[in-house]
């Protein structure tokens, strides 16, 4: 009986999404409608897609069991860094710049932003290229712990759920392109944020409650420690504040998360975005994270992985109907962010680097691509998280643990001084890209090597702090490109500053109309009457859509 309820709550899932698809599919007729939704969508729906893209079931399922069972309660911090430093800050720092001037270079990718940026179709081309070797493994990953979670619920083969998840994801993408792609991410994100809120209660009404669970949890010592999984910054400071600063700042460098701020429809709706965001991040990302606090008091062997801790709490305190929730919870975590990464990944392939090479590429062959593409990075991801299930190949695992440091490292820096300081050179995000590459590389060649390296390197400083996890190496990666950036630019070629007017100058008028007001006094200050502003000092109009709103 409790399949049959698990396959039918599935299958009307399934049917909405594919509905939803079907229903969008006018829009996605031209390149700028399936890539970026004619650059209309409005702030919650853009808001909804970039949460339900940061998070997915890599967070629920892998990330809250294992962090939650390193750091404990603590690993609540990360959620609160994502909705902090990974929406609001990202949000305010790159909303409104990154859509002024993606439209004003007519930049559909974050590589074609770097290309017409810096006037330099190699420089796009080497962004694309790099977008495509770790965009892949990153996307395999996201089948993480879906393998166990429907074991428990169905007993049916791995490779089955990862089959029907890719199959349903590829239908309402390939029919209704980014339309489809953030009305479904709408959908998913109200069933996160209910599923989170009744999963973090079910679970501890197990325990007995919060406060209960806190003092159970409390009497389990970590090297001898008492009580640190419920301390305030857990046992191991330093590795908490490594997976903050990459999971929170990291997504500041992470393509198919800044393309959300591509498509909104205006400026003003960047604030409404931002808020909405922030909400959706705290109460999924800060709930997945604090419900992993508490793994420890379910599990004492992890000899299974990590993947293996939530399950295992789900199925000791859920109902059937819970379980059922849980179900569509992770699949829907699962799909948004899946469908976000391949509609970024199909149309970098597409646009930057075949167009880039083949200029005079027409419309239809462009959509014809883009809808290949789709469907052929949902197939490779899926098979490369099949296979790896199957023969447990280390290289693709630790492949995907340096994708998300691969990609900020490279793109991060440049990308973030790009937007503010008009002397970034072309030779510093050269440089960044080389060097966030070869690190996260070099990095991978050590993780697959760690059993015959020397000890007295895996004792050093450097080898502990920041290559013993490919967390830590993301890390550092992505933080030098900050130094590498403003180091290489102050020695290299100055960009021609008369071409980047146009694209600092709304900025710069916004900024002289501030500065203009504040320097009228107002009239009650020191006896002194107010001066009225010019006529010519109206308010600064922002852009939308190409034009002047």
């Amino acid at each position: 009986m409790e399949i049959l309820l698990y396959v039918g709550i599935l299958v009307v899932y399934f049917a909405v999404m594919i509905f939803i698809g079907v229903k969008n599919s006018h829009s996605s007729r031209s390149v700028n409608g399936f890539v970026l939704g004619g650059r209309s969508v409005g702030p919650w729906l853009t808001a909804f897609a970039y949460g339900t893209s940061y998070f997915s079931a890599v967070i629920f399922i892998g990330y809250a069991g294992q962090f939650g069972w390193n750091f404990g309660i603590a690993a609540t911090w990360i959620g609160i860094g994502n909705a902090v430093i990974g929406s609001l800050l990202a949000w305010a720092v790159l909303g409104r710049r990154t859509r002024v001037m993606t439209q004003k270079l007519d930049s559909a990718t974050m590589p074609d932003f770097f290309g017409k940026r810096f006037s330099d179709d190699k420089l796009k081309i080497a962004a694309s290229v790099i977008v495509f070797i770790f965009l892949i493994p990153y996307t395999a990953s996201l089948y993480k712990g879906l393998g166990s979670l429907f074991a428990m619920a169905f007993d049916i083969p791995y490779w089955v759920c990862i089959v029907i998840m890719a199959a349903v994801t590829a239908v309402y993408v390939l029919v209704g392109g980014y339309m489809a792609t953030v009305w479904n991410d709408f959908v998913q994100g109200i069933i996160m944020l209910f599923g989170i809120v009744v999963v973090v209660v079910a679970v501890l009404m197990s325990k007995g409650g919060l406060s209960q669970a806190i003092v159970d949890l409390s009497q389990i010592s970590a090297g001898g420690q008492q009580g640190a999984y419920t301390s305030f910054f857990g046992p191991d400071l330093y590795g908490l504040i490594m997976v903050i600063i990459l999971t929170s700042l990291g997504t500041w460098g992470l393509p198919q998360m800044v393309q959300k701020f591509y498509t909104i429809k205006s400026e003003r709706s960047v604030h409404t975005g931002m808020i909405v965001s922030t909400v959706f991040a705290l109460v999924v990302a800060g709930g997945c994270y604090f419900l992993g606090g508490f793994g420890r008091l379910f599990v004492t062997d992890i000899s299974a992985g990590y993947d293996s801790i939530v399950p295992a709490m789900l199925a000791e305190s859920l109902a059937p109907i819970l379980i059922a929730l849980v179900l569509v919870l992770v699949v829907s975590a699962s799909m948004s962010t899946l469908s976000s990464l391949v509609m970024s990944s199909s149309s970098t392939l597409t646009l930057d680097l075949i167009k880039g090479v083949k200029k005079d590429m027409g419309h239809k062959t462009q959509m014809v691509l883009i809808r290949a593409f789709v469907a052929a990075f949902i197939v490779v991801s899926a098979v490369i998280a099949i296979v790896y299930e199957e023969f447990q190949l280390s290289f693709i695992a630790q492949m995907m643990g340096v994708s998300w440091g691969a990609l900020a490292g490279a793109f991060l820096a440049p990308y973030l001084f790009s937007l503010y300081w008009k002397k970034t050179t072309k030779a510093s995000c050269w440089a960044c890209f080389v060097f966030g590459v070869a690190v996260s590389l070099f990095s991978l060649v050590l993780s697959l090597s760690s059993a015959s390296l020397p000890e007295s390197f895996t004792q050093s400083f450097l080898y502990r702090y920041v290559f013993s996890s490919s967390v830590y190496t993301g890390t550092w990666t992505m933080l030098a490109g900050f130094v590498i950036v403003p180091l290489v630019s102050l020695f290299t070629k100055k960009p021609d500053a008369a071409g980047l007017e146009p694209l600092f100058k709304p900025f710069e008028q916004l900024r002289e109309a501030s500065d203009a007001e504040e320097s009228i006094l107002p009239p009650e200050e020191e006896g002194v009457q107010a001066v009225p502003a010019p006529a010519e000092a109206a308010p600064v109009r922002s852009f939308s859509d190409g034009e002047q709103e």
